[in-house]
């Protein structure tokens, strides 16, 4: 396969095309093409649907979008007037691009699914989550998993069950988009190691304020295990002069850049979720295995 970006110049703006050359034949092929919504998420975005669109127009039988992150994911409603629902809009261009099947991670909502009209599987990082708290944090037993928002409940109730431990979570109002004013939280961690679980961080100021919460109302460590880490703007600065232990990730979105500059950053590996994802979609078989299990 040759992507190449083209640049072209009119007047004195500076415009770039990407152009995508399937290097063999996938005429009758069952194709996988593996892209998350990270980096240059537009650039990234639009590839992906000339990527598909390419496949589908040389005749592949069927063509899987394997989207580890989902773009726009965040954008799933009308939270104000006049806003977008981008989530929606994304879902669309797949389908409409040629995309038979989606295989995605840890969708911020679940409903996202009923965007589409084509099947999606929606895996899950939890079983990679337990194993990770399970091998390298050895009082886990004593332990509290703590959601730092309401909408996290079910994710740090299923964890906690699966782990036989007690759960709080951390209530917080918001005066306007990435600001936190106000953090109230709901549960015991006092002389308990605190593992804060959410599916991705952004700029990371809630959960470096949420960190802060747990260890003044007595939590002996904080642990942070996210899905996604984006990590933009201040948040790599946030997490170094923050009081985690340690702030585990998956690689949904490369982060070898990032681990350079933040030696609390740690990484699940989950492409083995993945790889089993497509060998059994190929196949045939269900992938519900993988919803409680990490593939050996």
């Amino acid at each position: 396969m040759i992507t190449t970006s083209l640049r072209s110049e009119r007047g004195k703006e500076n415009f770039f095309l990407t152009h995508v050359e399937i290097g063999e034949s996938v005429r009758g092929e069952d194709v996988y093409i593996v892209q998350s919504g990270c980096g240059e998420i537009n650039d990234n975005l639009m590839e992906l649907l000339i990527m598909i669109n390419a496949c589908k127009i040389a005749s592949a039988s069927r063509v899987t979008a394997v989207i580890p992150c989902f773009p726009y994911a965040r954008q799933d409603k009308k939270d104000k007037s006049r806003a977008p629902i981008s989530a929606k809009l994304v879902a669309n261009m797949l389908s409409v691009a040629g995309a038979d099947h989606i295989i995605t991670m840890d969708l911020h909502a679940s409903q996202i699914q009923g965007f589409f009209d084509i099947p999606v599987d929606n895996l899950y990082a939890e079983p990679a989550v337990l194993k990770w708290i399970r091998e390298n944090i050895s009082e886990w037993r004593n332990c509290t998993i703590v959601s730092p928002d309401a909408g996290g409940a079910k994710r740090v109730t299923s964890i906690a069950d699966r782990l036989n431990v007690d759960f709080a979570l951390i209530h917080k109002e918001r005066k306007k988009a990435n600001e936190v004013d106000r953090m109230v939280l709901v549960g015991d961690v006092k002389d308990r190691v605190a593992i804060l679980v959410d599916d991705m961080a952004d700029t990371c100021g809630t959960i470096c304020h949420a960190a802060d919460k747990l260890l003044s109302a007595g939590a002996t460590r904080v642990y942070a295990i996210l899905t996604h880490g984006i990590f933009s703007g201040p948040a790599i600065a946030r997490i170094n002069n923050a009081c985690f232990e340690a702030v585990v990730v998956t690689n949904t979105i490369p982060q070898e850049d990032k681990m350079k500059h933040c030696s609390k950053i740690q990484v699940i590996d989950i492409s083995m979720i993945l790889a089993e994802a497509i060998r059994r979609t190929h196949n045939g078989e269900s992938v519900s295995y993988l919803f409680s299990h990490v593939p050996l």
